[in-house]
């Protein structure tokens, strides 16, 4: 009798636990979607949006298509600069991640802290001397300057990243690939890779992320409108004529804004959690 008002009591508590928990998650999703869904049904409402204020139109993407140099010419850039950083961020950080994990050579960890040390300067500090630096090699209001530029901010947790993902593979797949006539190419590409690929798409995704929505580095070292990113274009726009903002094209600009981000992040959520719990967090 008393073991089975034992095993109710625990079902009671699980019960409870499982419904305060599902409470709270569905509480903060509806904390974290209403600005968006706010922001989707703002971009299709209101008089300049329908033309008498009444249901629902699609002026306000009428005029943000048509708004500067067009709003695919600023999407093609942010595109183009978001996978440039991605591919040279991925690149780099696996080789040298692979290098620092698995290779001992002098300097190694002084190479490893010194890229950490970079997270410790504020990098709107030092955009000045880089736009120096790109004027003097020709790369001044360039989007493969600016991809440079997006690829250094990314390295440190990149590198931290890719490090301690590589360090969570146990060595003997290391040994194995070379006792079977493996080079270190090969036994990175086929063997290594494989195991970490969750920790290279979370690298990949806070690369595109961040470089999606970086707004500070592209205005500053982006001086021609034609090679605007997204979040520029959108400050401009925010800027308005006379003081006066088209609020309502603004709302369709960020619903154009967030969405690349929020399907990216729900297709590829599994791999970056994987990454973060057998990676990230190790070491």
């Amino acid at each position: 009798m008393r073991a089975d008002t034992a095993a109710r009591g625990t079902r009671i508590r699980i019960v409870i636990a499982d419904t305060g928990a599902l409470t709270t998650g569905v509480a903060l999703a509806i904390l974290f979607l209403l600005p968006l869904l706010w922001a989707g049904y703002s971009s299709l409402s209101g008089p300049r949006a329908t033309g008498d204020g009444a249901g629902l139109g699609t002026e306000n993407y009428q005029r943000l298509f048509s708004y500067g140099e067009g709003l695919f010419v600023y999407v093609a850039n942010s595109v183009a600069v978001s996978l440039m950083t991605v591919a040279g961020t991925v690149v780099v950080s696996v080789l040298a991640g692979y290098a620092i994990a698995r290779f001992r050579f002098p300097g190694r960890n002084l190479l490893f802290l010194g890229t950490l040390a970079i997270m410790m300067v504020p990098y709107p500090t030092i955009l000045i001397p880089l736009y120096v630096l790109l004027s003097r090699a020709g790369l001044q209001n360039s989007l493969v300057g600016l991809a440079l530029v997006l690829i250094m901010f990314q390295l440190p947790f990149s590198l931290f990243m890719m490090r301690n993902s590589f360090e969570a593979v146990p060595r003997e797949f290391d040994e194995a690939a070379l006792v079977d006539g493996a080079g270190v190419p090969r036994t990175l590409w086929s063997v290594l890779l494989p195991a970490v690929t969750p920790g290279v798409i979370t690298v990949a995704l806070f690369a595109f992320l961040n470089s999606w929505n970086e707004f500070i580095a592209p205005l500053m070292l982006v001086t021609d409108g034609s090679r605007y990113t997204l979040p520029v274009a959108l400050a401009a726009m925010r800027s308005g004529n006379f003081g006066a903002v088209d609020f309502g094209a603004l709302q369709s600009g960020v619903v154009v804004s967030a969405v690349p981000c929020m399907i990216l992040f729900v297709l590829l959520q599994r791999h970056y959690v994987r990454g973060f719990a057998s990676g990230a967090l190790k070491g």
